[in-house]
């Protein structure tokens, strides 16, 4: 059973970064694609970024790209968020998710493994 436990949330003000961990287990986690999402309160669930099974590629909302980064590291079976000159506007939950394709590519779409989320709050 795949378990994804996601930390490194808080409370910052804008301008400033935070780095979100998702640590992964259950399900090989360096044979699958891994992504963020996020959900605002009273909003539906938003994709933030993705990145292939080996980490060569990525994929990123139009809302975040030049200031998220999403890495893994295979070895050590978790996957990174680093989000830079945060705003306001990205305050939301946000959620780990593993796609169900094996050695697959960076995508927006195609997931079916979810953690609980880590809350991220940026004030202005």
């Amino acid at each position: 059973q795949v378990q994804l436990v996601e930390s490194g949330g808080g409370t910052v003000q804008a301008g400033d970064s935070l780095r979100l961990s998702c640590i992964a287990t259950g399900r090989t986690f360096s044979s699958y694609p891994m992504g963020w999402f996020r959900q605002a309160p009273g909003k539906g669930r938003e994709f933030v970024a993705g990145i292939g099974w080996s980490g060569t590629s990525t994929t990123y909302a139009a809302s975040v790209k030049g200031r998220f980064t999403i890495t893994r590291d295979n070895a050590k079976n978790t996957l990174y968020l680093q989000m830079d000159s945060l705003k306001p506007e990205d305050t939301a939950l946000y959620i780990c998710a593993q796609r169900s394709a094996s050695r697959g590519g960076a995508a927006s779409a195609g997931y079916d493994r979810w953690g609980q989320g880590t809350q991220v709050t940026v004030s202005s």
